[in-house]
């Protein structure tokens, strides 16, 4: 039932036609109907703005790639066989002709001069740096070497030490000396030495083949050359 005196009454009158007393949003607030709104309204966060730093590095450090992989020796050439005559190419001994025993788990070969006639004590080497011929020495099966690996040729780390003075620099000579080649490799070199000689004695020349120093003289060419 309608209430006496309510009948076609409103909250917002017309002034004059088309014109009424209060605005839309105003009678919004009036009414109550915000407070509907903001209950069914959903709740949607608000992401903080992206900004950019405002410093960037001088320079880009490179970020090391991720490396997995397994370490493999490298296949033996053919033309390298135990006993075989190999030249050296690089290092400290460099022109020498060695005797070639076995390769090592890391892939590299063990080589020797003997140490008795060149001076070549047991080495390592990669077989990129070497020329094989097609000298051999002869069966070195009965060579001893199964004890000797990679171990045997790993250096110890040196040890942090206090920085020396200026005077102490020019008188530490002793500490600048070589290290002495330990005991248990100088009879090591004598076994394998032992066992190789006597190979190399019963092939006629090989011995001064062997003391021989390799070397290019003029108007020769490594290509062109049979090892």
């Amino acid at each position: 039932m309608v209430a006496k005196g309510t009948k076609g009454r409103t909250r917002n009158s017309q002034v004059i036609n088309g014109l009424t007393l209060h605005s839309k949003s105003k009678m919004f607030q009036k009414t109550g109907r915000k407070y509907i709104k903001n209950k069914l309204a959903k709740k949607v966060e608000k992401l903080a703005p992206k900004t950019s730093p405002r410093f960037y590095p001088v320079d880009e450090a490179p970020k090391p790639l991720a490396r997995s992989f397994a370490h493999k020796a490298a296949k033996l050439r053919s033309s390298i066989t135990p006993g075989t005559v190999l030249i050296v190419l690089t290092g400290p001994y460099r022109g020498k002709r060695v005797v070639f025993l076995k390769q090592l788990k890391s892939g590299l070969l063990l080589v020797t001069g003997p140490y008795k006639l060149n001076g070549v004590p047991l080495r390592r080497i990669n077989q990129a740096y070497v020329i094989a011929t097609s000298t051999k020495v002869g069966d070195v099966s009965k060579v001893d070497v199964s004890d000797v690996n990679d171990d045997l040729f790993k250096k110890a780390k040196k040890e942090a030490g206090k920085k020396k003075s200026e005077d102490k620099f020019f008188e530490s000579k002793d500490e600048d000396k070589k290290k002495a080649v330990p005991d248990s490799f100088k009879q090591l070199q004598k076994r394998v030495d032992g066992a190789l000689l006597p190979l190399v004695k019963s092939t006629e020349y090989l011995k001064s083949y062997l003391q021989s120093t390799f070397s290019l003289s003029h108007g020769q060419y490594p290509h062109l050359l049979k090892f």
